[in-house]
């Protein structure tokens, strides 16, 4: 059989504890992210890179932040659009302010940055939890939209309130065609998920879930909840700060405080809802869910040959997409991650009954 252990053994307890300690899954990684890297950049057209590829890579890397404080941690947040708004605003006044600083550079004092307010953001969560820490998070985003839009020195005091940004310059190479920006994004998120999925695998990481399952007996047995809830913040604010740098630089490219509004943060926490809590390819699972489903949507009733209106199309799509949530969360709560393992699973022990 394909998806068997058999022969398998682990001789030490460093390979006992791989990422991958299954050698088909080990074989299978290797081959998507060879086939991410050598084939999709020559086969995908730029409308497939602008409108799916790109986007979908941007809001994995924010939906693995969020899935870190939510899903590893406990503790929900409906503030990470916020956050990325941080990001996508002091990487805009790094460039303008500091052009000679690398882009690299950039997104990371941009992550930096967004941690610290999520950080600041976070101290409530030390007193509450719950209902009581998502309507706190909440008004972190309602205060930081009001900043975007109120504040000159986050727009470079422009009259209209919009940015537009430069073309990005990494190392000499022109960060311009929709298959550079394809690339870039690609290499961050594989590198942010390695680093995101060694954390949660760490000390810290084990904390957060100590934290998610038990608060009270996870003090007990020594883990601080202050350093663990504010990491917990700091990390997801991390993410959610690069994804939004992203967000503006590479997708949009010109964009108003509405684009990193509560619609966002809710999407985002959607997507870790759906795809799986506490997976990191549930994070995977989310975004292409949110990002492929419209899509789907909306050409299916032209494939059938009825030709409706475009505002007949947003609400059918509205209402099939709320419908869809509904269902699928009355259906499976634990995400298509959950699906995944149970398939893995069946593979494993197949032909033989579960």
């Amino acid at each position: 059989m394909l998806y068997r252990e058999n022969g398998q053994f682990k001789t030490s307890y460093r390979a006992d504890q791989q990422l991958l300690p299954i050698t088909q899954d080990r074989w299978l990684m290797i081959a998507l992210i060879a086939l991410s890297f050598l084939v999709v950049p020559f086969v995908a057209s730029d409308y497939a890179f602008r409108a799916l590829i790109v986007p979908f890579l941007i809001l994995t890397i924010a939906a693995i932040g969020l899935n870190i404080l939510v899903g590893y941690c406990g503790q929900i947040s409906l503030g990470s659009a916020g956050f990325m708004g941080v990001g996508a605003y002091v990487a805009y006044n790094l460039t303008v302010r500091v052009p000679q600083l690398n882009f690299l550079v950039v997104l990371l004092l941009s992550g930096g940055s967004a941690a610290l307010v999520g950080i600041a953001f976070g101290i409530p969560s030390l007193r509450i939890k719950g209902l009581y820490l998502a309507v706190a998070t909440l008004a972190a985003q309602f205060f930081l939209d009001w900043a975007f839009s109120r504040i000159p020195w986050f727009t470079v005091d422009s009259p209209s309130g919009s940015v537009s940004t430069n073309l990005i310059e990494l190392f000499g190479w022109s960060v311009e065609r929709p298959v550079d920006k394809y690339l870039l994004v690609l290499g961050l998120l594989c590198a942010l998920t390695l680093a995101a999925k060694n954390l949660t695998r760490s000390h810290i990481g084990r904390a957060w879930m100590a934290t998610r399952d038990m608060d009270v007996a996870a003090e007990i047995i020594g883990v601080r909840p202050v350093v663990a809830k504010l990491s917990a913040f700091a990390v997801s604010s991390f993410y959610a700060g690069i994804a939004g740098a992203l967000w503006g630089f590479v997708h949009l490219g010109a964009w108003e405080p509405a684009a990193f509004s509560v619609i966002l943060s809710l999407n985002l926490l959607f997507m870790i809802i759906i795809g799986g809590l506490g997976s990191m390819i549930g994070s995977f699972f989310g975004a292409a869910f949110f990002v492929l489903l419209p899509l789907l949507l909306n050409r299916v009733p032209g494939m059938l040959g009825i030709d409706l209106s475009t505002t007949m199309k947003s609400q059918l799509e509205a209402m099939i997409f709320g419908g869809l949530i509904v269902l699928f969360l009355a259906i499976e709560p634990r995400g298509l991650a959950r699906l995944w393992a149970i398939g893995k699973e069946k593979l494993r022990i197949w032909p033989f009954p579960h």
